[in-house]
């Protein structure tokens, strides 16, 4: 290094940045300390070395153009590039071109001063992937500062809350509230991540349109490096799916408990009642007086309705001994309807099908099948004759029946109508006793009963409104069952 430069060049001994100076031909003629430490290199390694040299390959041709366009334009030039060290990883650097002179064209010189951004570069890379992966997980994310504002929230909990984005930055997750949780509830919550701890519990929120929806939520503090709190992170996760589950579970339980109560109270009212039963045949034989006749008579009518109900009671509670076989789904429904349309209340109501005839046979108990259509087309067709009598216009009465495929799953559909289930009753309609027709119409364990069989071949059924405004019953039966 000849003395001229030395000279020149000392005064950038001192700078924190890595400082070159290049000849026109990008030889370098001189770099500070901050460049040899940062590169690890010794100064006569460097000197007469074609700058390019340090630089990763895949950044050559761009500070190639930088030099050109610096020397060119006599115009100072910015641009990034990364360094490479040996066995250490690349620098990320912001480089700085500039043509140093003294006063002679011929004698122009380039320095560079380049800043070192690794850090800063990895920092960025660390805030991207981040951010992707809040912004795309499934999990509904949210971002609040101190005073519990919502400073950021990803699409997933967009989507679960019902609100735009600028609905609920700006606003505490109180927006939220379904009221369901207590102040001491919050209350701790607060106090837990106040203390810079880590939060986990079961809320319940509501949506923008009053939909309630249960999620496990964990609320974690943001800290400052240097201690301190700088906002909190909360993430959810969706327990709604699992909360219907333990419902339906509950529910399942329930029934098979009642099932076996059943059983036990039809064996002891089943043998006293027939006993009562020979009893009343045997005075009506001995007796000519009319008005006992008759009482007799409507002893053994209640008798009657008893012992039907008992015998419903011990067929949902016996277990099945019929074999499973292939059935044809829509087959089984052409022989119900013809089953309820011979009845006499059934006359004047129009039956239509529209059945799906590429649905496969399934393995099923074709007169267990049979016994859940029949019950559900005798409910259509009495609450039909039940709005026709209550009704002053002229009423045509229509039950549809549809089958279709619909994601691995065979569905049954019925409706009609009539009077419809009130929201209230369609809590209930599938509990044994409960019934919405006048006594002596119905025992109000069909539904119970057809709910159990339907069930044991691993499906389900749903009960809602139907497009006429009568009621509508779904099934759902898998295509491919283990059993």
């Amino acid at each position: 290094m000849n003395c001229d430069r030395h000279i020149s060049f000392d005064a950038l001994n001192d700078f924190s940045e890595m400082s070159f100076l290049l000849s026109i031909e990008g030889k370098i003629l001189a770099a500070n300390k901050s460049a040899l430490t940062s590169l690890g290199k010794p100064g006569t390694e460097l000197l007469d070395k074609q700058f390019i040299s340090l630089l990763n390959p895949a950044h050559i041709l761009k500070i190639e153009n930088a030099i050109i366009k610096c020397i060119s334009e006599r115009e100072k030039v910015e641009i990034d590039c990364k360094f490479m060290r040996d066995g250490r990883g690349d620098i990320d650097a912001q480089c700085y071109f500039s043509v140093f002179s003294n006063g002679e064209k011929t004698s122009d010189k380039i320095l560079i001063i380049a800043k070192d951004v690794t850090e800063e570069k990895q920092k960025e890379l660390d805030l991207l992937r981040f951010y992707n992966v809040a912004h795309h997980t499934v999990n509904p994310l949210q971002i609040t500062d101190l005073s519990g504002r919502m400073i950021y929230v990803n699409p997933a909990f967009v989507k679960m809350s019902g609100y735009k984005e600028e609905e609920l930055l700006g606003h505490t997750p109180s927006l939220l509230n379904s009221g369901r949780h207590s102040k001491k509830f919050w209350d701790e919550m607060w106090h837990t991540i106040s203390d810079g701890k880590v939060w986990v519990g079961e809320v319940a929120n509501r949506k923008k349109n009053g939909e309630v929806v249960h999620t496990q939520l964990l609320i974690s503090p943001i800290m400052k490096s240097e201690g301190g709190l700088l906002g909190y992170f909360g993430i959810h996760r969706d327990l709604t799916e699992k909360k219907n589950l333990e419902k339906q579970l509950i529910h399942t339980q329930k029934m098979e408990s009642i099932g076996t109560l059943a059983a036990g109270v039809a064996h002891e009212v089943g043998n006293p009642l027939a006993s009562i039963s020979a009893l009343v045949q045997i005075i009506q034989r001995s007796t000519e007086e009319v008005f006992i006749k008759e009482k007799l008579e409507l002893v053994k009518k209640q008798i009657t309705r008893i012992s039907k109900i008992i015998r419903d009671l011990v067929d949902f509670s016996r277990p099945s001994n019929y074999e499973l076989k292939l059935t044809d789904v829509n087959a089984n429904l052409r022989e119900s309807v013809e089953i309820v349309r011979v009845g006499k209340k059934a006359k004047d109501i129009e039956f239509v099908s529209d059945l799906d005839e590429s649905i496969e046979p399934l393995h099923l108990v074709s007169d267990q099948l049979q016994q859940v259509f029949v019950n559900i087309l005798i409910n259509g067709v009495d609450a039909i004759v039940e709005k026709k009598g209550v009704t002053k216009e002229d009423y045509t009465g229509k039950i549809h029946i549809k089958t279709q495929c619909v994601n691995g799953n065979i569905q049954i559909i019925f409706y009609d109508n009539g009077p419809g289930v009130s929201e209230e009753h369609s809590m209930k309609i599938f509990e044994p006793f409960f019934t919405t027709k006048k006594e002596g119409k119905g025992t109000g364990l069909g539904l119970w009963v057809s709910y159990g069989i339907v069930k044991s071949f691993q499906g389900d059924i749903k009960v809602g409104t139907s497009p006429m405004g009568g009621a509508e019953f779904v099934i759902n039966l898998p295509t491919n069952p283990v059993y």
